[in-house]
């Protein structure tokens, strides 16, 4: 059996999201981002996919605002310099979302600061929400060897350790997350899986 079920873009879990999503919530800013030519956006994350959203929306928003939970930024540190150079992009530190609001598009978000627990509100058109991936592992708890996060633990043959049993792609810890790399994943799992049926 070769699992590889993938992973889900992680949500923030607030008010408003679900219900505007698509409507000025996105997770994807290179499929979106177009839509808010000459429009403030807001990007919640602070890790290189988040930094990377918010590069590549300055070229279309009026205004980026990063919103982070720490004050610094997880990403590395060539990302770090470009965001901090690009005019269109703005921080907002020690920050959390806590409610999307609009009528049929997002139009503000509520945040609090983790750190004063001040209350503030962001006048936006669109929020792109950036802060990870949560394998679909769920339902494998228990049956098989997972990290903290759920990502199945397998070695460079794709093999966990129960016999029989690979994962391949995003479902995998370490994985790269990239179509090309779970590609490869799908290749090198199908040859062992070969392998041990051939053996059996």
């Amino acid at each position: 059996m070769i699992i590889a079920g993938g992973s889900s873009r992680q949500e923030l879990g607030v008010p408003g999201e679900r219900e505007l999503t698509g409507r000025g919530v996105s997770y994807c800013a290179t499929c979106d981002a177009a839509f808010f030519r000459e429009r403030p956006v807001a990007v919640v994350g602070g890790g290189d996919a988040a930094i990377t959203e918010a590069l590549h929306l300055a070229r279309f928003a009026s205004g980026v605002t990063v919103i982070h939970r720490r004050d610094q930024l997880r990403a590395s540190r060539i990302l770090q310099e470009r965001a901090l150079e690009e005019p269109l992009i703005g921080f907002l530190w020690d920050s959390i979302v806590e409610k999307i609001e609009g009528g049929d598009f997002v139009e503000k978000v509520r945040l609090r600061n983790v750190k004063t627990a001040a209350q503030s509100a962001l006048d936006v058109a669109g929020v792109f929400i950036s802060i990870g991936f949560r394998p679909d592992t769920d339902y494998l708890r228990g049956i098989l060897p997972m990290d903290e996060v759920g990502h199945i633990i397998a070695n460079e043959k794709m093999q966990t350790s129960v016999p029989g049993i690979l994962a391949a792609g995003d479902i995998r810890h370490n994985s790269a997350r990239q179509a090309i790399t779970a590609a490869g994943d799908g290749a090198t799992a199908a040859v062992y899986a070969e392998e041990y049926l051939t053996q059996k």
